[in-house]
């Protein structure tokens, strides 16, 4: 059966699916985030500043989040877990998924590799059969061998490195991947597909800035994941183990903290920062004595007892002053930055990126268990946060799976001002264009008028689209008398490609830049979210999208697109 219509005729299958408030990119280099699509060549990358929505355990009360430990003290964490409640069974297609990554290895070491495994359905017999390949971030084609549930293979760049780093390895090794050592996983971020012929791919994504561990970065541990949508940085913690533990699965990670930041202040004229801690757990935590890291100062400040206590209650909240709280003064600026809260246990860790801009940022409680980060409508310092503040520029419909035997058989996007003001998508004082990440999108000196609306389509389609529509003319034009879009309506190219799975859509606007020997083009740059999704094709209710021929249509613009009521399914309509 095919797998599509197996999903929807009622069955569940694994939510396996499918990041900075600075960026260092020039013209020439991608000025999307890591996760720029999960079917495209991840070129040059910047530094993700993409709001975040990352898995977790489902919201318990109040403010609680995805930073609840979903493994036990001990660390005996469970396998791998489903976002359904049912299995996927074993006569259906193979649903694959990746277990273990290792993207920046410990002391400099040039190894890298990817474990992945069956995460439901039936056997391969003949992995070429199946079209088993790599591709995003490094490209790899498997041979014509099984791969049986329960094993655990690993797909390195360095094969022979890989065997001196873990002598006692016993499972399957595959390699190296196209390219070799010199295609390497970025340390950025970006995103490692996992491609079958049928509906059991993945997107597995990968990075290390805010919320991803940091111990993963360089520090000797791997990603493992979790459980939940492979695309969100809460699916993935970093392994117990030292180099982590290739070919065996399910293995252990490192719980992370209790207390998570929760809402931050900058600085703003003569008033202080200020810093807002959550505790998620059940027990009351003392935080004094925690350290801060303030990453783009190089700085680490100590929290101290002082006028207001550090000890937060279950479920409660602690707002630190950025004078009396730490061992020196906390400053937050304006063009936002790397903040990382660590406790005194190994790997007791809790981060974010703050966006540019002067209101407060902070983390956003969602109605799937998950979490978001950006930019708040309103401060509530000691208190539950408000909904994410929505920007001028949104997104308006995402055609991320369209059936090529449907009347719209291509991708497209669209953004609509809702502003009362027409919108300049290039900043002067900056010098840089407004971006779209996911889709390496970064716009000249256009304008969009008050109301408004941008269509957005690839620059060019995949043969095999071309093949199926015979749309050999492919250009804007084409697409605007073949779709009688409005000459009111813009269309704009984009070079990269919509996931088929899940992935981050941000709209950025350049805040400010400063120079930099470490990029590219001698600057770093600060922006302003205006609005995000990270869209999926397991939204329970919006299926219909997902390779049907419906798209994705916004329906609340009241706050930044997460949630999935904020989306319904309906036909396609480009520049309408």
């Amino acid at each position: 059966m095919n797998m599509k219509k197996w999903l929807l005729t009622g069955a569940c299958i694994a939510m396996l699916g499918a990041f900075s408030a600075c960026s260092e990119d020039d013209s020439g280099s991608n000025p999307t985030n890591p996760e720029v699509s999960s079917d495209s060549n991840p070129g040059s990358v910047d530094n993700p500043d993409n709001p975040q929505s990352s898995g977790g355990t489902p919201a318990e009360s109040g403010n609680s989040s995805g930073g609840t430990p979903t493994s036990s003290d001990n660390g005996d964490n469970p396998p791998p877990s489903s976002s359904s409640e049912e299995e996927i069974p074993d006569t259906a297609p193979p649903q694959m998924g990746c277990s273990e990554i290792m993207y920046n290895a410990a002391d400099g070491s040039a190894l890298e590799w990817v474990e992945i495994y069956i995460a439901g359905g039936k056997d391969i017999e003949n992995m070429q059969d199946y079209l088993l390949h790599l591709s995003g971030a490094v490209e790899y084609t498997f041979p014509a061998e099984p791969l049986a549930k329960g094993e655990y293979v690993v797909i390195t760049n360095d094969p022979a490195l890989f065997k001196e780093t873990y002598p006692q390895f016993a499972g399957r090794l595959f390699g190296p991947w196209d390219g070799g050592t010199e295609a390497k996983l970025v340390n950025e971020g970006d995103v490692v597909n996992v491609k079958i012929d049928g509906e059991g791919d993945v997107s597995c994504a990968f990075g290390n800035e805010p919320p991803w561990p940091s111990l993963a970065d360089g520090k000797g541990r791997t990603l493992v994941y979790k459980g939940g949508n492979a695309a969100q940085p809460n699916s993935w913690a970093a392994s117990k183990l030292d180099k982590g533990n290739p070919g065996v699965g399910n293995d252990e990670w490192i719980t992370p903290a209790t207390v998570r930041i929760n809402e931050i202040m900058p600085n703003v004229g003569s008033d202080n920062a200020w810093i807002e801690l959550y505790n998620t757990g059940d027990k009351e935590v003392d935080v004094a004595g925690w350290t801060l890291e303030v990453k783009r100062r190089k700085q680490t400040l100590t929290i101290k007892s002082g006028a207001v206590s550090t000890v937060i209650p279950a479920k409660g909240y602690v707002v630190l002053d950025a004078v009396d709280n730490f061992d020196e003064e906390l400053v937050v600026s304006p063009q936002g930055g790397e903040f990382y809260l660590r406790g005194s246990l190994e790997g007791e860790e809790s981060s974010i990126w703050v966006p540019a801009g002067t209101s407060t940022s902070g983390v956003v409680d969602l109605s799937d268990g998950s979490t978001a980060q950006g930019p708040l409508a309103s401060a509530t310092p000691g208190a539950k946060n408000s909904a994410l503040k929505m920007g001028s520029l949104y997104i308006n419909e995402i055609h991320y799976h369209p059936d090529e035997m449907s009347t719209v058989p291509f991708e497209f996007m669209e953004l609509v001002n809702g502003g009362d003001a027409a919108i300049t998508l290039y900043s002067s004082n900056v010098q840089k264009g407004w971006k779209v990440e996911g889709i390496n999108l970064e716009f000249g000196n256009i304008s969009i008028p008050a109301k408004g609306m941008i269509l957005l389509i690839p620059a060019t389609l995949e043969a095999e689209t071309i093949a199926a529509t015979g749309f050999d003319n492919w250009s804007p034009d084409f697409v605007r008398s073949t779709y009688s879009i409005p000459e009111a309506v813009q269309i704009v190219t984009y070079s990269g490609k919509l996931s088929n799975r899940s992935e981050t859509i941000a709209v950025k606007e350049p805040f400010e830049k400063t120079e930099s020997k470490s990029a590219p083009s001698g600057y770093l740059y600060f922006y302003i979210w205006h609005d995000a999704t990270l869209y999926s094709d397991k939204w329970p209710e919006l299926k219909e999208a997902d390779g049907f021929g419906f798209s994705l249509q916004r329906v609340d613009t009241s706050t930044m697109g997460y949630e999935a009521s904020a989306w319904k399914v309906g036909e396609p309509t480009p520049g309408k």
